[in-house]
């Protein structure tokens, strides 16, 4: 694992757009695996400056989503795929066919996943995966379980998670309970990883991924096995890492 020092959440931002800008000028139609939340935020917004300033062309570009909220329709001003259009999708020149999220509201969820999985694996994966990774080490919403989920799937979301999350709604009570995701082997099916970290509140999630045992307890370890992953934090997130 590739490990980028950031002085903070400006120049991790700055970074990590620097990496996915260079994998679309090299492949102009790479599929991006794309990510939400308070990490990657600053990413898009450096794209769309480089964009408005005609460095980048999302034109060919393909984007599949980590996840979706269960239950939260695309109107919704909560729901990832508002949260893309908000960020990114509206702000380039990327052509709004070729971006791909799990349907929040899908009648039959079990079918959802295997669209999903299937849609990812007819691209033959993403060149490039951005994730971030939560305070308790899930990456997507693949919580700290006993096991591994491979593929895309139906998530319950632990309490850690709709606490750290109540912040974007009016109330805990109205953080969705469930979500789509995609799986870990749907994860590392990507060619190259780039995860993301910000904040002392990260330090210990990143430590365990990085130098501890790997173990579904802790998801983002299992990106120990990935060949190419580039990890790209501000100092406060690297603080717990040894010396």
């Amino acid at each position: 694992m590739r490990i980028i020092k950031a002085k903070d959440y400006k120049e991790m931002s700055r970074q990590g757009a620097n990496i996915i800008s260079a994998q679309v000028i090299m492949k102009p139609d790479c599929v991006l695996g794309l990510a939400t939340g308070s990490s990657p935020e600053g990413i898009y917004a450096q794209l769309v400056e480089w964009y408005n300033k005609e460095d980048i062309d999302f034109s060919e570009v393909t984007t599949v989503n980590l996840d979706e909220y269960k239950g939260l329709n695309k109107e919704n001003d909560q729901s990832y795929y508002y949260f893309m259009h908000k960020h990114l999708f509206d702000k380039v020149n990327i052509n709004p066919d070729n971006t791909y999220l799990p349907n929040g509201i899908a009648e039959d969820p079990d079918a959802e996943c295997v669209r999903y999985e299937k849609l990812i694996r007819s691209f033959g994966g993403a060149d490039l995966q951005l994730l971030g990774i939560g305070r308790n080490g899930h990456i997507g919403f693949n919580e700290p379980s006993d096991s591994f989920d491979k593929a895309v799937h139906c998530v319950d979301l632990l309490e850690s998670t709709i606490d750290a999350n109540k912040r974007f709604f009016a109330s805990a009570d109205d953080v969705p309970k469930q979500a789509y995701s995609m799986g870990i082997g749907t994860i590392l099916s990507a060619k190259k990883i780039l995860l993301v970290a910000s904040g002392e509140e990260k330090a210990e999630a990143v430590r365990a991924s990085v130098c501890g045992p790997i173990t579904p307890e802790v998801p983002g370890s299992i990106l120990q096995l990935h060949p190419d992953v580039t990890l790209v934090a501000d100092e406060a997130a690297l603080s717990k890492m040894p010396k």
